[in-house]
């Protein structure tokens, strides 16, 4: 599905950016694996070529700006061009009412998650015109549509890039260039394990199908929206979230 393209995810070191990645690379796409932890992005590159796929890492602290062009030269150089981009690194802090948020929480989730997504399309939309087109794509999140009660940082965020992705979908997309928001529920990445016992036991219900999601069930709907399958897409925002906002 994905034959001949050459795709970068970001916060590919665990959870469902590893899963974006390993999807991706079964579909038939080229990957550059970059994450904030060097280590974990060399592992998932190495599962990738030890599984017959083709892939390489790199450092990417999203927080960087010269650190997102420094990786587009290195796929560039490395491919020959930039097909896909998928936006994936964030982050979250613990649940707070808005008035006793901390000022550096509200900084730290902001700089991952709304303006390190921005550092990356502003490096990545100019490889895609040098190679004719091609997809952005950002995990958001059912906070980009909803507010969660204590998370007014993250809901923020995600609700801003959903934004920037209907921007760049209107400014780029005569030119080629799609751009889509994607929106998982919970999803079962062993992150929940942070949340108190009795609030993860409700996860499951709180989803139509009475389940949490699975990293793979986002990751495949990267790649079809990745795909000249979904070629007339572009500005939307997909949940992938179980029917969470079905409620």
């Amino acid at each position: 599905m994905l034959d001949g393209k050459v795709a970068l995810v970001t916060g590919a070191g665990a959870g469902i950016g590893r899963a974006i990645a390993a999807a991706y690379a079964d579909a038939g796409a080229t990957v550059m694996v970059t994450d904030i932890d060097t280590g974990a992005a060399e592992a998932v590159a190495k599962e990738i070529t030890d599984g017959g796929g083709t892939a390489a890492s790199a450092h990417l602290d999203t927080t960087e700006p010269d650190q997102h062009e420094a990786v587009i030269a290195q796929v560039e150089e490395r491919f020959g061009r930039l097909d896909i981009a998928a936006n994936n690194a964030g982050v979250t802090v613990p649940a707070t009412p808005t008035a006793e948020l901390p000022i550096e929480q509200w900084q730290k989730v902001r700089n991952v998650d709304l303006d390190g997504v921005f550092y990356g399309v502003r490096a990545q939309i100019p490889a895609m015109l040098r190679a004719g087109g091609g997809v952005i794509l950002v995990t958001s999140s059912i906070a980009g549509e909803r507010g969660l009660y204590g998370m007014a940082p993250y809901a923020a965020a995600k609700h801003g890039v959903i934004g920037l992705m209907q921007t760049i979908a209107w400014e780029y997309g005569e030119q080629g260039i799609r751009a889509l928001s994607v929106g998982p529920a919970y999803i079962k990445t062993g992150l929940e394990e942070n949340i108190p016992e009795d609030i993860r036991r409700q996860l499951p219900g709180m989803h139509a199908l009475g389940r949490m999601g699975e990293p793979h069930e986002v990751a495949d709907a990267f790649v079809w929206l990745s795909s000249d399958k979904a070629s007339f897409l572009t500005g939307s925002y997909i949940p992938v979230d179980g029917g969470y906002l079905a409620r």
